[in-house]
């Protein structure tokens, strides 16, 4: 599918892809259509792709490709008439067969062996002094070790330190390595049990369940927010994770609420439930409220409603905005403007009537929030004009006490990573503020690289990351190491790994920046490098928004390493499973159990507009699916025996069998 519109000024852009969608629907290509109508968040064209095709084998396809883009879509009578197929084809979109798919894939690839945060450190190959300095900050490092060993056996359902039954040893059982983390630690290490059963509801409330009979709140925090993480992606007629959380955000302790709201952050991202609405809602406006509870009810709130332009939810905020003008100062109040910029995520101009009211608020946060607001609304659009404005800002040298300039960085990268060349000139301007840019610009800078570059490791980023992962100013460093990690989440480059061991070597003495390294090692080998965090798929066409925002509030986050992530807070380090999927292509037969074929994979080329059967795709290897396909990698079937439902192959592919095949005619 070729994107002139990437390339068009508003609103021929548009335009252009409202023809292009009746053209695919004339013509019955319908997976085509059904993405130019993800692509422009118009549900009742995805509506009318549903009751315009009447084949029931089609519309799974289309629900497979509904579930991977993560919205919340409920089918009616119109769209699937009997009641048996509307459910099959709900229980699709609702993501249930998730974790059933990926498993699959490890078993293939042979890496359902649980891995210990020993095996990704590697320190043997290290030499003496790194292991010498293990015992530095022991709650420290096993908070580390926590997030090591959920990211990398994210999604498996077993691990060696929190799923090993009791009996098994007494060392080695799941409630000690939870008492083996002090205080706030605890909430971590509980709710990464729920990392470890991602996807799996089932089994995630069962085994979850018994951490909320413990008389320590820090564990009830950490089990609620591992209902929303288990819950992350699926969604369930039932509604269990609202029916667990909701009775525990309004209780006395603010860490037992925080986990509650940010679990139903993660559970329902994207599906603008009314429910979780009206009881977050008072929240924001609770003066008893701490403002950490209330920052983190603005951002699930942004997450629930993302994209939606949701008036009542962004009132809301900007008036707890105003009555919290004494702790503006406070590092976690940048969620606040963050919350209400994702409500606008990718929405563009609708966010002009909110940034005017923005513009009244504080002189201390009204920049900071101008920023975010523009850079959320042109997210992913890669608006020029939106870059330079970005830049310009980044220009001017500060008053002292101005915090703006960093999301204004982030932006740069929100609004430019959608497309390559974008990518390619925003990575260049970043260099330049490396070289020009005040302190507080050098430490979002790297934060932007690892956005641009998401599980994607470009050698020149990588080294440039490099340099500044040894850089005199701390927080450079370790924005630079954290975003080291991003660039290659789930793919276990070789290169950056061996970076990571040398870092751990070079920082042994110091805490937080070993610390920093850790969870950097954790997401280079997060589900052992099946995964990615890619917000982008279907041949990088449409851009998840759940995804993009859990990564842009990880990245938020980051730009006060020191307070949040250094700090209690550390478990906003899980908003990134909102961007965590399998880099897989895994085909299905036509009763979708996985069926092998074999497929070419390599390197994507684009051929938009060449005449005849261009090749696709360069340098490929032939392998039997279920396959993992990197950044920019494409698959193509390499055999005619089955037609494949979908022309992009990517996620869950139903393949049904050619009727014009012969065997060796």
């Amino acid at each position: 599918m070729s994107m002139p519109c990437r390339y068009l000024p508003g609103p021929d852009d548009m335009l252009v892809l409202d023809i292009a969608y009746t053209i695919y629907l004339k013509f019955e290509e319908y997976p085509s259509a059904l993405q130019i109508a993800l692509f422009l968040d118009n549900m009742q064209y995805v509506k009318k792709v549903f009751t315009s095709c009447d084949d029931l084998l089609r519309k799974k396809q289309f629900c497979y490709i509904l579930a991977r883009h993560g919205i919340t879509f409920e089918l009616d009578e119109e769209m699937a008439a009997d009641d048996d197929d509307r459910e099959t084809l709900q229980e699709i979109i609702n993501n249930t067969k998730l974790s059933e798919g990926y498993l699959t894939l490890a078993r293939d690839i042979e890496v359902m062996e649980p891995k210990s945060p020993e095996d990704i450190y590697k320190a043997h190959l290290l030499d003496g002094r790194a292991s010498a300095g293990a015992s530095v900050d022991s709650a420290r490092q096993n908070l580390a070790a926590t997030f090591v060993n959920a990211f990398v056996n994210a999604g498996f359902g077993q691990d060696k330190l929190m799923t090993v039954p009791s009996e098994a040893s007494s060392s080695g059982s799941s409630g000690n390595w939870l008492f083996k983390n002090k205080e706030h630690g605890k909430a971590s290490a509980a709710a990464s049990l729920g990392m470890i059963l991602l996807w799996d509801v089932d089994s995630g409330l069962a085994q979850l369940d018994k951490y909320f009979h413990s008389n320590d709140n820090h564990v009830i925090a950490g089990a609620l927010l591992g209902v929303g993480i288990v819950n992350c992606g699926i969604k369930n007629d039932c509604d269990p994770a609202l029916a667990l959380l909701a009775e525990y955000i309004d209780k006395e302790d603010s860490s037992v609420r925080i986990g509650a709201i940010m679990g139903l952050g993660l559970a329902y991202a994207g599906a603008q439930n009314e429910q979780i609405c009206s009881k977050l809602i008072p929240i924001l406006g609770d003066s008893k409220a701490s403002l950490d509870v209330v920052a983190f009810t603005a951002i699930s709130l942004g997450l629930v409603y993302v994209g939606s332009c949701n008036g009542d939810i962004a009132e809301a905020i900007i008036c707890a905005l105003m009555e919290r003008e004494s702790e503006l100062g406070e590092p976690l109040t940048r969620l606040l403007p963050l919350g209400l910029g994702l409500l606008y995520l990718g929405k563009q101009e609708s966010v002009e009537a909110t940034a005017e009211v923005s513009k009244t608020l504080n002189v201390q946060i009204r920049k900071y929030c101008d920023m975010t607001l523009l850079s959320c609304a042109y997210a992913g659009t890669g608006n020029v004009l939106k870059v330079q404005h970005l830049l310009g800002q980044c220009a001017q040298h500060l008053e002292k006490g101005e915090s703006h300039q960093g999301p204004a960085v982030l932006g740069i990268a929100m609004v430019a990573m959608a497309e390559e060349l974008g990518i390619e000139m925003a990575i260049r301007s970043l260099e330049h503020l490396l070289q020009y840019g005040e302190q507080n610009i050098r430490r979002a800078v790297p934060l932007a690289l690892g956005l641009l570059c998401i599980s994607n490791p470009k050698v020149n980023v990588m080294d440039t990351l490099s340099r500044l992962s040894h850089d005199t100013d701390t927080e450079v460093a370790m924005a630079a190491v954290i975003s080291l990690g991003l660039i290659g989440a789930g793919t276990n480059n070789a290169r950056i790994a061996g970076m990571l061991r040398n870092l751990s070597s070079y920082y042994y003495k110091e805490a937080s920046l070993l610390f920093c390294v850790r969870i950097a090692q954790g997401l280079v080998h997060m589900g052992k490098g099946l995964m990615t965090l890619g917000p982008y798929h279907s041949e990088r066409f449409l851009l998840s928004p759940t995804a993009l925002a859990g990564i842009i509030t990880l990245l938020h986050a980051c730009l006060d390493m020191k307070a949040i992530i250094l700090g209690k807070y550390h478990y906003v380090l899980y908003f990134v499973v909102l961007a965590m999927q399998p880099r897989m292509l895994l085909t299905v037969d036509e009763n979708l159990k996985p069926l092998s074929v074999p497929v070419r994979v390599g390197q994507a080329v684009d051929v938009v507009g060449q005449a005849g059967r261009p090749k696709t795709i360069t340098g490929f290897q032939t392998h039997s699916t279920p396959v993992l396909l990197a950044a920019g990698d494409r698959a193509e079937l390499a055999t005619e025996k089955y037609i494949p439902l979908s022309s992009i192959l990517e996620g869950f592919v139903i393949l049904k069998e050619n009727p014009d095949y012969r065997e060796d005619n």
